[in-house]
């Protein structure tokens, strides 16, 4: 992971992204100056490791993502990207940065490739468990998010359920539902169902924990044998393998949209800043990327649009206006 990170900081950092790396100096320092300008060292004594526990960054305040959120809180770095342990990731933004106001859990948010480009999923991991308010709140925290990176306008909003009416779903999602249509600044669209992920009925698609994590593992797991079965039935035959050869190129371009790596890291929304998680398997490739989705975000000023619409969702209701004689 140590050699993902650095080529991926140099490979950022060579296109203009300001690169703090925050790890244990005796063992990057020497390869500092190998990564070119653009590039600098803070040192964190201690690390967090995969198999260790996320609470642990309450007492392990040396640990370098926890060094990373604190140097978000002081202003010296404008973003924290970590791929390494999500839950400690997750726990230090928590406890760093601390909440938005308005906002009672932060989600994670995917990107999922679709028909249509892509729809952003959340939350996808982040809250096993979700009151009404909270999937509210990941509608307003979507949308903001999707509206300001993406470049979206008036981005659609859909919650899952297992049917288009509105009364169908759970008791979560029904009175989820209600909350919604009643949201200001949001485009609702309606309930949508697993099928509509893929088709890309809507910009941004609400869920508890859970559910949106299901459906993700089960839209990346589904990709990955959807490709294995097609260079199967490639190799079937000389026929095939002759029309494989001339599909190759466009065969190419479906991967590419299909790979996590492109984006490389998925932002926890919610926090007193820009966080955001990626894989701790990740190449250098994701690495950059990660670092390109964070940089993107912060000149969007993607944080400055969720407060502002966080502050409609929460502003008191105007009193009705006298009549006028």
């Amino acid at each position: 992971m140590p050699g993902a990170a650095l080529e991926g900081a140099a490979a950022a950092a060579a296109e203009g992204v300001r690169v703090v790396l925050v790890g244990d100096e005796a063992v990057l320092g020497p390869r500092l100056a190998s990564l070119g300008p653009g590039v600098e060292l803070v040192h964190a004594a201690d690390a967090i490791a995969m198999d260790d526990h996320a609470a642990d960054v309450r007492r392990r305040r040396d640990a370098s993502v926890v060094v990373a959120a604190r140097l978000v809180k002081e202003g010296r770095a404008d973003a924290v990207v970590s791929m390494g342990h999500s839950g400690a990731t997750m726990a230090a933004a928590l406890l760093v940065l601390g909440r938005l106001p308005g906002v009672d859990r932060p989600a994670i948010l995917a990107n999922v490739p679709t028909s249509r480009g892509f729809s952003a999923l959340l939350d996808v991991g982040a809250n096993a468990d979700a009151k009404p308010q909270y999937l509210q709140q990941f509608a307003v925290l979507g949308s903001a998010f999707v509206g300001a990176v993406w470049g979206v306008p008036e981005p659609t909003v859909g919650l899952v359920s297992i049917g288009e009416e509105p009364h169908k779903g759970n008791e979560l999602t029904r009175a989820a539902h209600e909350l919604l249509v009643a949201t200001p600044g949001i485009r609702f669209h309606g309930n949508v169902e697993g099928r509509d992920l893929l088709k890309g009925t809507t910009d941004v698609v609400v869920t508890d924990g859970f559910t949106g994590n299901v459906m993700l593992k089960l839209a990346e797991g589904e990709a990955r044998e959807l490709f294995a079965w097609v260079r199967e039935a490639l190799r079937s035959s000389l026929p095939a393998r002759l029309g494989g050869l001339l599909a190759r190129r466009a065969l190419r371009g479906v991967a590419r949209r299909l790979d996590p790596s492109e984006y490389g890291a998925q932002p926890l929304l919610g926090v007193e800043g820009y966080a955001f998680i990626g894989h701790g398997s990740s190449d250098a490739k994701a690495v950059a990327s990660a670092l390109r989705t964070a940089s993107r975000a912060v000149t969007s000023g993607a944080l400055e649009r969720t407060k502002a619409a966080l502050a409609r969702l929460t502003a008191p209701e105007a009193p009705p206006r006298a009549p006028t004689r």
